[in-house]
């Protein structure tokens, strides 16, 4: 049996830029931002200067929030 931690270590990380993460929630940039200075969207990573990403598996457990909060709302 795998810990949580061995599992985190062996799962693949992946950095979505923003032109991405437009595409998967189908958010516009101006929303991503607003959401993000109100705490409602998962925080980028700095990859360098100029450069943020996001962790992709953090942008798909927000999206599968979503879903079952619009789910139960109904």
């Amino acid at each position: 049996m795998t810990s949580v931690i061995e599992q985190r270590k062996q799962e693949r990380v992946r950095f979505l830029r923003l032109p991405e993460v437009l595409a998967l929630t189908g958010l516009s940039r101006s929303t991503i931002y607003m959401r993000l200075e109100q705490g409602r969207f998962p925080r980028p990573v700095s990859l360098g200067a100029r450069a943020v990403g996001w962790i992709e598996s953090e942008v798909e457990e927000w999206m599968r929030e979503r879903i079952a909060a619009s789910r139960s709302d109904a």
